[in-house]
Formats: C-alpha cells, structure tokens, sequence
C-alpha cells in the first residue's frame, strides 16, 4: 500500500515552501522534502541504537551530496557519475552542519547522521538554504533528541531593498548575499559576502533574516506536534561534578599562575600537559584507563573555567591583551623571486604566506555543478599542514576545514578584483598556513590583499579580516578582538570579519551556544571594523597601493577584436595555425566566440610579433589596396594570386602587362610574386585582381574599364580553406585552443 504523504506549507518572500514527509526513505529515523520553486532537497536524520564506547565527543555527522540528475545532466568527469563531493557540495554540507551542533546535547555519545542531497534543481533557486531547513526539519520529526528547530533564509539587497530567498537572476544585481539560519530567539549561523557593504546595513540585513525565519521554525514545530516522533531517551554522558571541584579547588591557583607569566602558544601548552599528567599521577592508578580519563576530563573543565571566569570578570585574557587589543603584526611583500606575486602576514604566532599566479582566460576553472556558474576566473585555496601548530600527522586531502576557508577568503576578496574587461586575467591564490595561533582564515585574507597588490594586480581597495570572540555566561558577556587558538577551543563564538575601509565583503559565524542576539553581533561588528582599520595601515605600511606595473614574470595579456567571421583564420585546420603561433613565439593564445583575442606574452617584442601576424591572418582584401601575392594556379584566362593569408583574387590575362599578351605564361609562372591591385569584389566576395592598374596608375575603375574578362570574378577559396581562411567546417573553429590545438571553448 502507497504511504501517504503529508505536506506543510509556509511562505517565503511571498513565496511557497513546502515540507513533505511520510512517502519516501520510511527506515529513517527523520526523512522530509523540501521544495522552493522546481528546486527540492531530500534530508534523512538517523541514531546509533548505542553510544560509542570511550568517546570523549558528540559523534554527529552532516553530509550533502549534489546529483546531476537533478538538473537533467549527466555529470562529466570520465565514469560519467558522482565522485567524492565538490568544493560546493562540502561548503553546503559545512553550512547544514554549523547551525544543528549547537542545538544537540554534548553529551549524547549515540552517532547521529543526517545526509541530504538534491532531488530537483530549476537553476533559479539555490539549494543550500533549502538543505539547511530540509535537515533541521528530518532531525525535528525523528526520535533524535534536539532543542530544534532551526529555519534558514538567503538575504539579498536589490536597488537597496532587502530581497528573501532571491533567485540567481537577482542575485547578480545583489551586492549582499547573506545566508543566516537560527531559532526563534537567536540567530545560529552567518555566512556573508557583499560589496563593502556598511555594518549597520549588515546588521539591519541580519534583523530582517532573522524575522524572515520565524514561520519555518514555527512550520517545523507543527510537524512536530503532529506527525513527529517521540524523542528517544538516551545515555548521556556527564563529568562527576564532586570531581570536577575537586580537580579545581587543586590547581586553579596554578593555572592562574602560568597564565599570569609571560609565555608562547608551545610555552603554556607544555605547562598545562605537566600540570595534567601530575594530577592524573597524584590521583589516579595509571592501569585504571577510566579513573585516568575522568581525572583528564575534570582537568580540561577546570582549565576552560578559569580561562572563561578571566576573561569575563577580571578582563584578562591568555596572553594578557586587553578585550579589543590586537596581536602585533609585521608583513612583507616579493618573499619568492619567481612567483608572480606574495605576500607574507604575520600577526601573534599566526603566520600566512599567499602566493599569487595569473593565467590566460582559457585557465579559469570549469563548474560542472547545479548553479548557473560555469566557469571562475578567481580561485582561492589554503593549506593547513600539521607542521603548523607543531604536530606530526599523515598528510592527507584538503579538508573540508581549508576548503572552506578557502571560500571565505575568495568570497572576502572577489568584490575587489578587477572586472575581466579590465583585467582579462585568471588568478590563482593559495595561503599556506606556515604557523597556526587562531585566525589563520583572516590571515589569508590580509596575506592575499599584499600578494594581489605585490603581483600588479590593480586591485578596487585592500580587504583585512579580523576574528572575533564570544564569552557568555548567563546575562554577561564580553566580546573578543582578534581571538587566538586557547580563546577559539575555550570560547562560545568564531566570528570572522573581512572588509575595507569602506565596509564589508564577507562574514562568516560559528558558535558553540544556543544562539546570540542582534545587540552582541552589532558589538562584534563595531569592534571588528575598528582592528580592520587598524590591520590595513599596518598591511599598507609595506605596500600602500598595488605596484603600477606587473611583475616581471607576469605574463602581459593584450586583447584585440577581430570579425567573428575571421576565427577559422588564426586557428586553422585542427588549430594549426594557432600552434603554430604559440610555439614560434613563446605566447599563449585564446580567442573568445565574439571575436575577442587574448594575447599573452613576458616580452614586447613577442607581443608585437603575434599581433602582427594575426592582424594579417585576418585582414580583408580592400578595393584599391595594393598587395603582393604569390601566384597560386594558372589558367588560360589568367592567375590566381593569394594576397592575403587564405584569400586568392584572379587576374584576368588582359590585366597581366601594360602590353598585350598571348600566354598567361609568357608573363608569370606558379610560385612566382606578383604585385597587383584589387579592382572590385562581388557580393559572393570573389575578388578580381590588375597588375596593369599597378602599372599604369590606375584607379580601380579605370583598371575595370580595360578588363577584358567580363563580369568581376575570382576563384573559390583553395582546398583546405575557405576565403576566410579556416576549416571549411566553421563549427570546428569556434571558441579557442590550447597551445597543442585542443579545443576548449569557453561559454
């Protein structure tokens, strides 16, 4: 029998959102659809029947898997299936995931699995925001234990009117693209980029999310009352609070004296694993492994709460700044000699060093996902290597950890790079995270701004980025500037801050609490735009504007316009000629489909010489120009000469010489140069040619007045071409090639 289903409908932006549940995947613990438009995301929510024996952790797990079929394509890599997720689905999973952890209790030690991916994608709504609320929703109605729900909306700002869910089309006349999940009480999870956008338009854009989701939190909480299941009663874990106090009343005074001294990140880590080991060796028998634990655990929670009770009573923090001080920072620009551009930040024991490389438009990165982006001529990846924080571990993938802060470093920069009109270059950053104390994702973004200007990169301002702390117990609480490692572990919010002097270009907020309110991010703003300011004079110290020329290793890109009709000409018969081209000039070559040519070279002297050889390609036979040309055929009734690069005209025999002559060959023979005028060319484009004209003078229509062989007439184009001078297949000649004639055309 057919299960039936059950739907429940709010609206967003005047438009309908819509729960189904009860049909599809019914072994779940939680399993819903929710769709917005054509676009539809499934979400399943399950638990573990067991805890995990000895995790000292919530096992939770979030996964979101984008499938081709839901945009009716089949997905291109060489098995023609999904592989191992891409950077986008990793960032959604990334972005499902930050919002629900909050919410669960710590000490479930049962594995939670929620797994999304998309049943139906309309190219006009995204689905990220959609598998948020789609996995708030599955773990709401299951018997998963969780202080939910969670609604989730994308803010726009169109003509400067906030915009609620905005499709793709109106997000390219968005300058913000806010996405922001939370409770009816508190928001959850920020993740922003926008175009300088100023921070009370940011925090007016935040209220406005925030309200925007009440309905879905109110929609999830009926489907609960009605449909959902009961909530499992579960093992909890918990520390032995008599322990606990025990362990503090022992050795608070001693955390506090080696906070109060003067130490490193390696300093004071090395003391408190002392401090750690002698508590488990005063009090426990090292064979007890769960004595051993306990005494460990109790000592963690000791640690964090006299950092906490520091920092929020006395205003003291690790490493003895005050709440809204500043690491001390120093930068330099030009740390390799061959690269195309670096920049090396440095602020605390934070260190980051960006590398910068410009490539031809042919190299911007291909999408093959369900959004209507098919290319990306900026990219920006980081690398977190273990040797950073002073560890030894096997080197694996990138995580999902440095792709995303690799996106939120792209995203803080994209608003100030160049227009590809502009600057028709495609960049490559990558950060290497050489030192690791907190805030490494800032530091890539302060490195990147020295790298793009050391690299010539006419950049519209300088981006500087700043982390920001939370400390709340109860009703007090004290914000954080410029937050290191023990205050990121030990703390209740990570809120990173990326900008210019003008505003703000992205934004990004986890948190371990249930939530914080508009007045402590408006806080957090307003101090972090304040250390931004104070970061970009320090960065700007080393490198005030970007150098007014590129590096010498750069290569130089140049663009000409030729006729879309010309294309076939410089790409020749299987890209040929364009080979040709780049191998004999140390260039590299690509050529859009309206005729745009780009023309990268490291010397002048190449530049010209391309230039020069593809204005020849392309030229058009001119009546009354005079040309040089080889004689390409003969005929009874006169020469064919090719005066230009694929382009023949013929020369009646009565326009051969001043004087009569009996036999073409009397005057010219195949191979020979001849020097001749164009008199006329016809509709069809045959061109008729007059070597007479050159001689005596003429006009073109004098020399038509004296030829002999009728109408104006000419060849075809020769075999192997057309008169345009391509493949006789234009088809094949669209788009650009790569240096071994590979066709790849851009979209």
């Amino acid at each position: 029998m057919k299960p039936e289903s059950k739907k429940f409908i709010t609206t967003v932006g005047g438009r309908p959102l819509t729960f189904e549940t009860g049909k599809l995947a019914a072994q779940a613990g939680g399993a819903v659809t929710v769709q917005f438009g054509d676009s539809m995301v499934f979400a399943a929510a399950t638990m573990g029947n067991e805890p995990r024996v000895g995790q000292d952790f919530f096992p939770l797990t979030v996964e979101y898997e984008e499938r081709m079929y839901a945009g009716g394509r089949i997905p291109g890599s060489f098995f023609r299936r999904e592989g191992r997720p891409g950077t986008d689905a990793i960032l959604v999973a990334r972005l499902t995931d930050r919002p629900l952890r909050p919410l669960f209790n710590n000490a479930i030690r049962n594995e939670v699995q929620v797994i999304m991916f998309s049943l139906s994608a309309d190219w006009e709504n995204p689905l990220d925001v959609l598998a948020i609320n789609a996995a708030s929703c599955a773990v709401m109605i299951s018997d998963i234990p969780w202080d939910g729900p969670v609604g989730a909306v994308r803010v726009g700002r169109v003509n400067g009117e906030f915009v609620l869910n905005p499709t793709y089309s109106q997000m390219e006349e968005s300058d913000l693209d806010l996405r922001i999940a939370g409770t009816a009480d508190a928001i959850l999870m920020v993740e922003s980029g926008s175009n300088e956008i100023d921070e009370g338009s940011m925090i007016a854009a935040l209220e406005f999310g925030h309200a925007a989701i009440q309905p879905i939190v109110e929609t999830q909480l009926q489907m609960a009352r009605e449909i959902g299941k009961e909530k499992r009663a579960v093992a909890l874990y918990s520390l032995d609070e008599t322990l606990v106090e025990k362990v503090y009343n022992r050795i608070a005074e001693e955390i506090n004296t080696l906070l109060d001294a003067p130490h490193s990140k390696h300093e004071l880590q090395d003391e408190i694993d002392n401090l750690r080991e002698n508590i488990v060796l005063e009090y426990t028998d090292p064979e007890n492994t769960e004595e051993v634990n306990a005494y460990k655990e109790a000592f963690e929670e000791t640690y964090k709460r006299v950092v906490r009770a520091r920092i929020l009573e006395q205003n003291k923090r690790p490493d003895g700044r005050k709440l809204n001080e500043i690491r001390p920072i120093w930068c330099e620009v030009a740390v390799s000699p061959r690269a195309h551009g670096s920049g090396l930040f440095t602020r605390g024991e934070t260190q980051v060093l960006t590398m910068a490389t410009l490539g031809t438009p042919k190299e911007a990165q291909e999408i093959d996902n369900l959004s209507p982006t098919d290319s990306k001529r900026y990219m920006h990846h980081y690398n977190f290597p273990p040797y950073s924080t002073g560890e030894v571990k096997m080197l694996r993938g990138q995580s999902r950890r440095e792709v995303g802060h690799g996106a939120l470093a792209e995203r803080a920069l994209v608003p100030v790079i160049p227009d590809e009109k502009d600057f028709p270059y495609t960049l490559r950053l990558v950060s290497e995270v050489l030192a690791s104390n907190g805030s490494s994702s800032m530091a890539s973004v302060c490195g990147s701004t020295l790298a793009l200007m050391d690299t010539g990169v006419p950049i519209k301002a300088p981006v500087a980025g700043v982390a920001m702390g939370l400390i709340k117990e109860g009703d007090r609480h004290v914000v954080l500037t410029d937050i290191q490692g023990a205050e990121d572990h030990l703390g209740d919010m990570d809120f990173k801050v990326a900008g210019t002097t003008k505003g703000i270009t992205a934004l990004q907020m986890d948190i371990k609490i249930k939530g914080i309110t508009p007045e402590i991010m408006r806080q957090a703003l307003t101090q972090a735009h304040e250390a931004r300011l104070a970061i970009l004079d320090k960065m700007l110290e080393v490198i005030p504007v970007p150098r007014p020329e590129l590096r010498s290793f750069v290569p130089r890109i140049t663009t000409l316009h030729i006729p879309v009709d010309k294309i076939g000409a410089i790409i020749g018969p299987g890209g040929k000629i364009i080979r040709a081209l780049q191998e004999e000039t140390n260039t590299k070559i690509d050529i859009d489909d309206d005729g745009t040519v780009y023309i990268a070279a490291t010397d002048g002297a190449s530049e010209a010489t391309v230039r020069e050889r593809i204005e020849a390609l392309t030229e058009s036979a001119q009546v009354g120009h005079i040309y040089t040309g080889k004689v390409v055929r003969v005929a009874d009734f006169g020469a064919f000469v090719q005066i230009l690069p694929g382009i023949d005209g013929m020369v009646h025999i009565s326009q051969l010489d001043s004087e009569r002559v009996e036999r073409v060959e009397d005057v010219v023979k195949l191979g020979d140069e001849l020097t001749v005028m164009v008199t006329a060319i016809d509709e069809n484009g045959k061109i008729r040619l007059s070597r007479q004209a050159v001689l005596e003078g003429w006009t073109p229509e004098e020399a038509l007045e004296h030829d002999k062989g009728g109408k104006p007439g000419g060849n075809r184009p020769r075999s192997g071409g057309d008169r345009r001078g391509g493949s006789s297949d234009r088809r094949n000649n669209r788009g650009f090639s790569d240096r071994n004639g590979n066709r790849n055309p851009r979209h």
